[in-house]
């Protein structure tokens, strides 16, 4: 069952991405055009809601930052989210990142948690806490990749999990003692307002396929960057990205662009944490394994690097791998004489061991370098960190609800 919806979600995404010939291919990207201008309108109608304030957004008494795209998947939203939650913190804040969790398994029963006074939380008020800042409470099955990812990296930043991010986020303010809350993927989630926008668009693929949902990869149409409070240009290679800003600057005039690089730092491998510089990979005959939106990128990564990237093994978005699938692609690496299997992190969370470790299995590790915009960003830093002055209308809603 799960190799036939596997097999369907990687036959879908070769037609949204053109890779599918043939009549049926075709009048399935015919049908999925009209659900696009059918999937327009309820965008459109969703937004005027909250703008016109039929519908009201909760506020928590503490900023929120969304960090999000109005493209689905690939931009590289965790490791600004890393990066951005770090400099946070390191600058004094109390961070929270708010999570969905997809594709997470639910608990059994909720986590059993105290309030500062020792008594219990009721369940219906507690959200998956992946991390309090200081350990590490859910595995990545229950967590969900990224938040595990963020979770493992960031000491000293709590990462909650919960389809209702109102509830994370009240808890975290609760009983996190969090004053920035990070609502990662957030652009979308309007029930909760935010304080800034954080939008990213991948320099390599701007607008995804340049078709709206189901057709193709946009979220929003393209004008609604104008909700940005600031833009970072991802996945940049140095070179000027003057066409780029002149088509964004059409939809938003006032948002600061930062233009920012996702470039490997080092390699590690998976289950004894050894580290080698990325010079390592030059001249290896490498297998390379991922479950992720554009796996076209990060093995274009391995081959600059120097990896003659000999095996390539491509599975849906977040795919869990089973210990048989691995097994199976272990063998294939042995019989192609293959020196290393290479993944990325966000695979590595959900790498089950194999039966024997034949051939050395490693990650590639990402960070983002910022390019273009040092000013904007740390102007940017410096208004979030700004302390709340006495009457400030923040101040006065926690202590009026006691948040």
């Amino acid at each position: 069952m799960k190799e036939n919806l596997a097999e369907l979600e990687r036959w879908g995404a070769d037609v949204i991405f053109g890779r599918a010939r043939g009549f049926r291919a075709g009048m399935t990207r015919l049908a999925m055009s009209a659900l696009s201008f059918v999937f327009r309108g309820l965008v459109h109608l969703r937004l005027l809601v909250f703008r016109k304030r039929w519908r009201q957004q909760a506020h928590l008494g503490t900023h929120v930052i969304s960090i999000g795209n109005i493209t689905v998947g690939g931009t590289g939203k965790t490791p600004v989210t890393e990066m951005l939650a770090k400099t946070l913190r390191d600058r004094g804040r109390q961070v929270a990142i708010l999570s969905r969790g997809y594709k997470s398994r639910r608990l059994k029963e909720p986590q059993k948690w105290k309030d500062a006074e020792g008594r219990p939380i009721d369940p219906d008020d507690m959200p998956k806490v992946v991390s309090d800042g200081r350990t590490l409470h859910l595995d990545s099955k229950h967590a969900g990749d990224e938040p595990f990812m963020l979770a493992r990296n960031l000491d000293g930043v709590s990462v909650v999990v919960d389809k209702d991010r109102i509830k994370g986020g009240r808890f975290a303010v609760r009983q996190l003692d969090a004053d920035t809350l990070v609502l990662d993927d957030g652009l979308q989630y309007l029930r909760l307002a935010h304080g800034t926008d954080i939008v990213l668009i991948d320099k390599t693929a701007p607008y995804g396929t340049g078709h709206l949902l189901p057709r193709g990869t946009l979220r929003e149409p393209p004008a609604n960057l104008c909700r940005a409070s600031y833009i970072l240009i991802t996945k940049c290679d140095g070179e000027p990205n003057d066409t780029l800003v002149e088509e964004i600057r059409r939809h938003n005039r006032f948002a600061p662009i930062i233009e920012c690089a996702h470039g490997p730092r080092y390699l590690e491998e998976l289950f004894t944490g050894r580290r080698e510089d990325l010079e390592f990979l030059r001249d290896k005959w490498v297998a390379a394994i991922s479950g992720i939106a554009v796996p076209e990128s990060f093995e274009r990564s391995l081959e600059r690097l120097g990896a003659r990237v000999e095996i390539r093994r491509h599975f849906p978005d977040h795919y869990r791998f089973t210990r048989k699938e691995i097994d199976s692609f272990m063998n294939r690496c042995i019989e192609r004489d293959m020196e290393l299997v290479v993944t990325t992190e966000k695979d590595a969370v959900r790498f089950p061991r194999p039966t024997e470790i034949t051939v050395p299995i490693w990650f590639l590790r990402i960070e983002v370098e910022i390019l273009k915009g040092h000013d904007e960003w740390e102007e940017m830093i410096d208004r979030m960190c700004l302390p709340h002055a006495p009457g400030d209308p923040i101040l006065r809603f926690r202590e009026a609800y006691a948040v």
